[in-house]
């Protein structure tokens, strides 16, 4: 149970987040800025209400190929990240919102890595999904605000290294990807001949994972890359 509520507390925590920086943006630069704050809220709370209500029901339950989760919400995320930044590329609400929080930020991914390693006790996730395995991304994550600090704090770094440092992020969330994937439809990679993620691991708010935490992350990573392609 209190495994359960340190995933939704996290998801409340990155809702939080997003909804801060995206005030931000819009009390800077719109003139309409009531019904911008709430369709950027409404539309936070629906994304969350659908994840719920489909992780209720049994659609996300199978093993079958593709990967249901990912249909759901993987690719939705994922085009709605590549459209919408790409058309507000050149807006100048992009740069209105501090370039080094986003950055800090995503050290949000150290908990989640913590996570795993609980979820991994319960037997909810294997362990090649997690640091004890082939996941590293919690190592990439403690480099987010040593990252920050050398370049905005200190200028220790160019933002070269942050726009690097954002490519990384993005192959290193590619790789976790892998892992789930591969877990579930190639076992035999790890030496099993049955999936290796049981079932339960697709119900919420497990799946937050997949449908908002790991989204997430890229989001702020895509959102980074253009802010500073953008300087």
């Amino acid at each position: 149970m209190h495994l359960r509520i340190a995933f939704i507390g996290l998801a409340i925590l990155a809702i939080v987040f997003l909804i801060f920086i995206g005030f931000k943006a819009i009390n800077e630069t719109s003139q309409n800025s009531k019904k911008q704050k709430a369709v950027l809220v409404l539309s936070l709370v629906l994304w969350h209400v659908l994840i719920l209500l489909l992780s209720s029901t049994d659609f996300l339950k199978s093993y079958e190929f593709p990967p249901r989760f990912a249909i759901a919400f993987v690719l939705p995320s994922f085009i709605f990240t590549g459209v919408f930044l790409y058309r507000n590329r050149d807006k100048k609400w992009l740069k209105s919102i501090p370039e080094h929080w986003i950055v800090y930020f995503q050290s949000f991914r150290i908990l989640v890595e913590v996570l795993f390693l609980l979820a991994l006790e319960q037997g909810i996730f294997n362990c090649h999904v997690t640091l004890e395995g082939y996941n590293f991304d919690m190592v990439f994550a403690i480099t987010a605000p040593i990252v920050a600090y050398s370049v905005y704090n200190r200028n220790l770094l160019s933002k070269k290294a942050v726009l690097l440092w954002n490519y990384i992020g993005l192959a290193v969330l590619a790789s976790v990807i892998f892992l789930f994937v591969t877990s579930i439809y190639s076992p035999e990679l790890y030496r099993s001949e049955i999936p290796l993620l049981p079932i339960s691991s697709f119900s919420y708010p497990y799946v937050l994972i997949a449908g908002f935490l790991m989204p997430t992350a890229v989001f702020l990573h895509i959102l980074s890359i253009f802010q500073l392609r953008s300087d």
